[in-house]
């Protein structure tokens, strides 16, 4: 059926209605686009939020929408084993020892330290640089398991963040999956508070920030797109489930020299299922490095 005159008229007005609404000029607008842009040039979905420690701004893209944590909750792991031994709660210097039933996939530091054993520091330290996945677990299981986890990010008043499987299971989440997830506006606020804020004495802090910087993981993502001359660290994720398609994780920290600190949460999910790490999704998480570089220009 042929649209009669008034439809015609109506719909033209909306067309003209929508070519008439402003483009965001703002910062935070030109921010958001960059992000849209690199989404869609790379065909997968991207989440992102960088937030300013001093004046607690956010700007995000995909801001609530959840995304599995793969290794990168291990930085919160050892995030809140520091935090209880401040706290007097547990004793980090304490000695470990684990069974070769124990060791997993990506376990560099607890394999070459079978017989040995390590203690809560070491393993917390591991865990975070070189995302050793039975170090994880034998932690997990130490301190009262993934709801222990869960219950550190609550503390900090992060209502989003969750764990709830063990390595390597929590790696499997498909859209949808409302397990082992988190968004990117929640761990980008919640790496504001573990790193600037006081959830954890300033040694402590220091520490943390240190063990990040010293990550080799994440050199080839957001740090690859930030300048030499700033500080920088983090902790990365990759998962690769059949049915799920790829996710590249990437959360940390940057300190400009002449800008307020940043924190950062980046979430790309590819299509495919990789056989290895994709060049193309890593460069992605590059792209946002360089987006957070425009920032503090």
């Amino acid at each position: 059926m042929m649209p009669d005159r008034r439809q015609f008229l109506a719909g033209s007005s909306a067309v003209l209605a929508s070519a008439c609404v402003p483009l965001d000029t703002s910062a935070t607008g030109r921010i958001t686009s960059r992000l849209r842009i690199i989404e869609a040039s790379a065909q997968g979905t991207l989440g992102a939020a960088i937030l300013n420690t001093a004046t607690g701004a956010i700007t995000t893209y995909n801001g609530a929408m959840r995304f599995g944590h793969c290794s990168s909750f291990k930085l919160s792991l050892a995030a809140m084993v520091l935090q209880l031994d401040a706290a007097g709660t547990i004793d980090a210097d304490e000695q470990i020892r684990w069974s070769a039933d124990d060791l997993m996939f990506v376990s560099p530091f607890t394999t070459r330290r079978l017989e040995q054993g390590a203690s809560l520091r070491e393993l917390a330290e591991y865990t975070q640089k070189y995302s050793d996945n039975a170090a994880a677990n034998i932690l997990l299981k130490r301190l009262g398991g993934p709801a222990r986890l869960t219950r550190f990010w609550r503390a900090l008043g992060d209502q989003t963040s969750r764990l709830d499987r063990m390595e390597p299971e929590l790696g499997n989440v498909p859209p949808g999956e409302m397990r082992d997830t988190t968004t990117p506006r929640a761990m980008a606020q919640t790496l504001a508070t573990v790193l600037y804020g006081d959830a954890l004495p300033e040694n402590s802090r220091s520490i943390l920030k240190q063990w990040m910087v010293d990550t080799p993981t994440g050199l080839d993502r957001v740090r690859k797109g930030l300048p030499d001359t700033w500080r920088a660290g983090d902790k990365t994720g990759t998962s690769i489930w059949p049915g799920m398609g790829s996710l590249y994780v990437d959360i940390g920290f940057a300190e400009p020299p002449s800008h307020a600190p940043l924190t950062f949460a980046a979430y790309y999910r590819a299509r495919g299922t990789h056989a290895a790490m994709d060049p193309a999704s890593l460069d992605v998480l590059a792209q946002v490095g360089r987006v957070i570089q425009s920032i503090a220009r």
